[in-house]
């Protein structure tokens, strides 16, 4: 798919009006419309327990999308993998019990059925944007997909990644910026607030992003989270945890539940400030 890269100074005097086709998770849920969709939920589900707290919450809250991992892919082999097939029946369970949608991530071609089953949108991870089989079996499959970014990825590989979704017949993509690799080490990835906008401009697809696995504080996620919302974000992808210092993974990015309205308060703040809502 031909792209146009060339600035165009003229837009500066123009509303702008992105070129994303909407994609619709539900009848009243739309990512690319006027809403920024909240996608909340714990990076991984640990027990029905933990994540019937989350989920009360999120809905609670008037979010319609709960996130969660049921399958992990750590860094070290030692770290918790995911509860599997089990943690895949307890979101679902949750989640329509509080009648929330469920988001979780897909790692290879033969978990695929397995997460099509219970998920209603299926999550291609930053190490596997461009494990080209995986992305060729979602594009067969008629579920919405959001695909993130290589953390070492260009822009133009992302998009490409998307287009081999395409090529196998799905439209309904959500691209996720997670954060990139850079020299700097401060914070786990870099924020591409660029990229959000870039791909806005010039791709068919809503873009949301991920501020917890983008900066990996918890204390900094608000801070992405609003830069994100403000370089036009559709949505956000973010970890809450009844108890992050005792989460099995990523517990250091994770926001407490508690943190739940001042979050929303904050970042409607600016989505309201651009003609926009959060939900």
């Amino acid at each position: 798919m031909k792209r146009e890269l060339t600035p165009d100074v003229a837009i500066l005097d123009e509303p702008f009006t992105p070129v994303a086709q909407p994609v619709t998770l539900a009848l009243d849920v739309v990512v690319g419309g006027r809403d920024v969709v909240l996608m909340a939920g714990p990076c991984s589900v640990e027990s029905y327990e933990q994540t019937r707290a989350v989920a009360a919450v999120v809905a609670a809250a008037g979010g319609r999308v709960l996130r969660g991992g049921a399958f992990k892919p750590r860094t070290s082999p030692y770290s918790f993998q995911g509860l599997g097939r089990e943690g895949l029946e307890i979101l679902r369970a949750v989640a329509d019990e509080f009648g929330l949608l469920v988001i979780s991530e897909v790692l290879g071609v033969e978990q695929l059925p397995l997460v099509a089953e219970y998920a209603d949108v299926l999550q291609i991870g930053s190490r596997n944007m461009q494990h080209y089989p995986l992305l060729w079996a979602v594009g067969e499959v008629g579920r919405p997909v959001l695909l993130k970014r290589g953390f070492m990825s260009t822009i133009d590989e992302w998009l490409k990644a998307a287009d081999h979704i395409v090529s196998r017949g799905n439209e309904r993509i959500i691209l996720c910026e997670r954060g990139i690799r850079t020299f700097e080490t401060a914070t786990r990835n870099t924020l591409d607030t660029n990229a959000i906008a870039l791909a806005r401009r010039i791709a068919p697809y809503p873009v949301v992003a991920d501020p917890s696995h983008a900066t990996g504080r918890a204390d900094l996620v608000l801070s992405a989270a609003r830069a994100a919302v403000a370089a036009g974000a559709d949505g956000l992808l973010v970890e809450f945890h009844p108890d992050p210092a005792t989460a099995l993974s990523d517990g250091d990015q994770a926001l407490p539940l508690t943190a739940m309205p001042g979050f929303q308060a904050q970042v409607r703040r600016v989505a309201r400030a651009l003609g926009r809502d959060l939900r």
